[in-house]
């Protein structure tokens, strides 16, 4: 069973201009709990007042997910994290040769000892805490020093080692995440550790969530998402198209779906950050048909062109009216409004002007259609007379 953490009150405000208010990350936290995520990585303390005062408050909501806070590994950000009483922290700390040369200005080794002395320091804090440890950009560092940090990191007492694609930098089929996460838990086999290994997959490429699903492919523990993908740059892996897909293709049947809904529209209101109408799940025309001959098919059986069954998350189908549609998405829509026994020369008048309308670039909704029909058997009339 794979673990989901939710880091949309802490990658998610990474994204440029997004800010939650206390009370809304309450609510947001309130969400994903009664959703079902495992871990609610609430936010980094040590970067504003306002965000250590919301991640002590949402590690007091006694939520059935784990409350975790960031943090650098540097012990002023562990003691404000563990202030907090979160039951979860996640240091990071790079290891490539270049970054540690070129920034930090120190050895591996010298890294490791940071890195292992926080974590030990941490763990002698809170015994019970859960620790993960991120090697930053972890897919371009070198694995060398990816494995003699990770296995340090463990030792020291970290629970969990998260491959980070700080870049968005892999590919399934070339640069694989399959591969990379089959071969660091290999490391670990050899060596009798059995950390969890989590992942966290960025979207520059948009393939955040084919490399996350590839991780799952070979065993990982772990995945992170945020709502509507927020985060740096292009964000990571979607929440909801994560949840969706592991519960109908792989059979990860333990979250409440239709919450999503609510959650994303909580979170697009409060970040500013519209959900695109084309957005798989959660968008406006997710499950929308439109071209005439995709409605006339659907609306005998929907499945002739769904994969997904909007009431996994409890929408409903619905057919879009423009210049694409046929006479039988039409007919479907007249029987709604009660005008299923129009003759057929003024459904085809009525046709005509929908197709006017989607012209024009705008969708004929149900209320819309009740005014053309009204004009247009008016006009039939007028004719008669």
């Amino acid at each position: 069973m794979v673990w989901v953490l939710d880091s949309t009150l802490r990658e998610g405000e990474q994204t440029p201009g997004v800010y939650f208010d206390k009370h809304i990350k309450l609510a947001i936290a309130n969400l994903l709990d009664e959703i079902g995520v495992d871990i609610i990585e609430a936010g980094h303390p040590m970067v504003t007042p306002e965000i250590h005062a919301a991640v002590k408050a949402i590690a007091q909501k006694n939520f059935n997910a784990i409350v975790g806070a960031h943090s650098r590994s540097l012990k002023q950000d562990v003691d404000l994290a563990l202030e907090c009483g979160v039951k979860f922290i996640g240091v990071f700390y790079c290891v490539s040769d270049e970054r540690l040369n070129n920034v930090f200005k120190k050895d591996l080794d010298e890294a490791i000892k940071q890195i292992t002395d926080i974590i030990k320091y941490a763990k002698s804090q809170k015994p019970d805490l859960l620790i993960r440890y991120t090697p930053e950009d972890t897919v371009r560092s070198q694995f060398d020093n990816v494995v003699k940090a990770s296995v340090a990191a463990v030792e020291a007492g970290a629970d969990i080692i998260s491959v980070a694609d700080t870049t968005g930098f892999m590919i399934p089929g070339k640069r694989s995440m399959y591969d990379y996460i089959s071969r660091l838990k290999e490391e670990f086999n050899k060596r009798n550790l059995n950390p969890k290994v989590a992942v966290h997959c960025h979207n520059d490429r948009g393939l955040a969530l084919a490399n996350a699903l590839d991780a799952y492919r070979a065993g990982v523990d772990i995945i992170d998402a945020t709502a509507l993908g927020l985060g740096e740059r292009a964000g990571i892996v979607d929440l909801a198209q994560l949840l969706v897909v592991l519960s109908v293709d792989f059979g990860e049947n333990r979250w409440n779906l239709p919450k999503l809904i609510e959650l994303y529209d909580l979170v697009s209101k409060h970040s500013g950050i519209p959900i695109p109408s084309n957005f798989p799940i959660t968008g406006k025309n997710a499950f929308t048909h439109c071209a005439g001959v995709h409605t006339h098919a659907a609306s005998i059986n929907p499945m002739h062109y769904e994969s997904l069954n909007p009431a996994v998350v409890g929408r409903e189908r619905s057919f879009a009216l423009d210049h694409m549609s046929g006479i039988a998405s039409l007919r479907y829509a007249l029987k709604l409004i009660g005008e299923s026994e129009l003759d057929e020369t003024i459904q085809f008048d009525i046709l005509q002007e929908v197709k006017s309308v989607g012209q024009r670039g705008r969708t004929v909704d149900l209320t819309e259609l009740k005014h053309i029909v009204d004009a247009v058997k008016h006009h039939q009339t007028y004719k008669q007379d």
